[in-house]
């Protein structure tokens, strides 16, 4: 690791755009400060942010280490942590982080780190690579602290992270996995979290306003009344889960969110599985979102409309809060199965940006670039 001849360790954070830009500008406002005060020794750090899109076109670990060191022989920094919320693949394993003390540098996927409070973890983990790379064995002739200590961010139940195997011509010399069913868990939380599954929502207006006009037809349909009034509780689950699993199958099928890798490599499966289990979270998320949403205008409409005298003479049952509330219920299912039907409408490019973060976008069409060629 090189050090700037003003005594000043400049710190380079090279964030992939999107939300691994917005960590890492966040991050970099106390970075300074919180990493002089741990170091000591009146040491100085100055943090620049640089977006770009380093891992265009590989996911492959060592080749996004060689670019990361030479994207900061062409700069004057002193020490490069790139950031990325694409998860990465390490023989057979998922990587966490990747640490090369001789030359300064450190590659830390996101995912890895979960779905909560990711700031302030990814926050420490950078802390930690930039302290661990700056540290008095960074640079003995000792060569790499293989044996240092777990980072400690990384450390608990949950987080099933342990050293992983480096090999002898890559530039890294400490890497850090996860593995497991709980690592696996872990990677696919982070992986919907940075798609951001809320967007689904206002990226689906048409099959909404198909949803809320289904809906609003059949909140004064006597023969839903009927059907809604005859419908055990179990029932009434198993439509929830038909109507929104409609939705789902249909959106992933209609808008070819599917991912199907071209490669036969056990890593490349990984990938595929990991990709399209993040893909039926985040539109499953998307869609339980908007249900709950139908639910509430569903029983705000039968408030104003619905008339207890001629409820009860076609049901034979006074309408109370529980028929309201089963009603309502019945009613978002019945209006999401048209919410369905109504997605159609929607453009693919549309709902395939509401679904997937910037960086998920800019993966898949590379990928079909690719496959086209």
């Amino acid at each position: 690791m090189r050090v700037s001849s003003q005594g000043v360790t400049v710190v380079a954070l090279l964030a992939d755009p999107d939300a691994p830009t917005e960590i890492a500008q966040r991050m970099a406002r106390t970075l300074p400060a919180r990493l002089a005060d741990k170091s000591g020794q009146g040491r100085r750090f100055d943090v620049e942010v640089v977006s770009e899109p380093f891992t265009a076109r590989t996911e492959d670990p060592p080749t996004l280490m060689r670019r990361i060191m030479d994207r900061g022989r062409a700069e004057s920094w002193d020490i490069v942590v790139a950031l990325t919320d694409l998860p990465l693949h390490s023989h057979g394993r998922k990587l966490v982080v990747d640490l090369s003390h001789e030359h300064g540098l450190a590659l830390l996927s996101l995912p890895p780190l979960g779905g909560l409070r990711l700031q302030t973890r990814a926050r420490r983990a950078v802390e930690e690579a930039v302290l661990s790379l700056a540290g008095p064995r960074a640079t003995g002739a000792e060569g790499p602290p293989r044996s240092q200590p777990l980072l400690g961010p990384f450390v608990s139940r949950l987080a099933p992270i342990h050293p992983g195997q480096v090999g002898e011509e890559e530039t890294a010399d400490l890497r850090y996995v996860v593995s497991g069913p709980r690592g696996y868990l872990r990677v696919l939380v982070g992986m919907v979290r940075a798609n951001r599954p809320w967007r689904l929502v206002p990226g689906l207006s048409k099959a909404l306003a198909a949803a809320l006009a289904t809906g609003a037809v059949a909140t004064v349909n006597s023969t839903i009344w009927n059907l809604a009034e005859s419908l055990s509780a179990p029932r009434l689950v198993i439509a929830t889960v038909g109507s929104v699993a409609l939705m789902i199958g249909w959106l992933i099928v209609d808008a070819q969110l599917w991912h199907r890798s071209a490669e036969v490599s056990r890593e490349a499966r990984q990938r595929a599985r990991l990709y399209n289990a993040s893909t039926v979270m985040t539109v499953g998320i998307g869609v339980l979102v908007c249900y709950v949403g139908l639910i509430v205008i569903n029983l705000v409409l039968a408030l104003f409309i619905l008339n207890d005298q001629v409820f009860a003479s076609t049901t034979r049952t006074p309408l109370h809060a529980a028929e309201y509330w089963t009603l309502s219920w019945f009613v978002a299912s019945v209006a999401t199965v048209g919410g369905a039907l109504g997605s159609g409408l929607e453009s693919d490019e549309a709902i395939r940006a509401a679904a997937y973060s910037k960086r998920e976008q800019e993966r898949r069409r590379i990928l079909q670039d690719d496959d086209g060629d």
